[in-house]
C-alpha cells in the first residue's frame, strides 16, 4: 500500500507580494542540484497518525522550528514514487537561518562499507512564487498553484 506523507507550506507577504518557503533536501546525492530540488518540509505519517500533527511533527524535525496557526488544507497530490502528499498551508513568517533538521545515516561513500550522518534538509529559503515553481519537485507544484490561487482570492 502506498504511503503518505505530510508537510506544511508556509507563506508570508514581502511589499506586497507573496513569498513561500521551502526546504534543499540535504546529503550527498542532493548537494549539487537546485533547480526542482527543493520542498515543502515534509514526510511520512506513523500509523494511524493524525495527518495535521504529522505535518507539524516532520516540520519541526525537518527546521527545528514549532508552527501554529489556522491551517489551509491543500489538495492531496502524487508522488512519483506513488506515495500521496498532504500539505497544509499557514501564513506564517520564520527566519531560513534558524533552520537545523535531524539527520539520517547513509552509507558514503556508496558500497564503502562506511556510514556517515547528513541533515534532511540543509537549508531553507523564501521564494517568490515564480522562483519557487522552478525549484519546486514537479511533484509538489500544484500545491503551490492551489495555494496562489487560494491568497490571491484573499487578497
Amino acid at each position: 500500500m502506498a504511503k503518505t506523507t505530510a508537510g506544511i507550506l508556509l507563506y508570508r507577504y514581502s511589499n506586497g507580494m507573496p513569498e513561500f518557503f521551502l526546504v534543499h533536501p540535504g546529503g550527498p546525492f542532493w548537494s549539487k542540484k537546485d533547480i526542482g530540488a527543493w520542498s515543502v518540509p515534509k514526510g511520512e505519517l506513523n500509523e494511524n497518525e493524525d495527518v495535521l500533527l504529522a505535518a507539524k511533527r516532520e516540520f519541526e524535525e525537518e527546521t527545528s522550528i514549532k508552527v501554529d496557526g489556522e491551517f489551509i488544507a491543500l489538495k492531496a497530490a502524487k508522488g512519483s514514487n506513488g506515495k500521496t502528499i498532504r500539505i497544509f498551508a499557514l501564513q506564517h513568517d520564520v527566519d531560513p537561518s534558524l533552520v537545523k533538521s535531524n539527520l539520517f545515516s547513509m552509507e558514503w561513500p556508496a558500497k564503502s562499507g562506511k556510514f556517515r550522518e547528513f541533515p534532511e534538509v540543509d537549508r531553507g529559503k523564501w521564494f517568490s512564487f515564480e522562483e519557487a515553481v522552478v525549484k519546486i519537485n514537479k511533484h509538489q507544484v500544484q500545491v503551490l498553484q492551489e495555494l496562489r490561487e487560494k491568497i490571491d482570492l484573499q487578497i
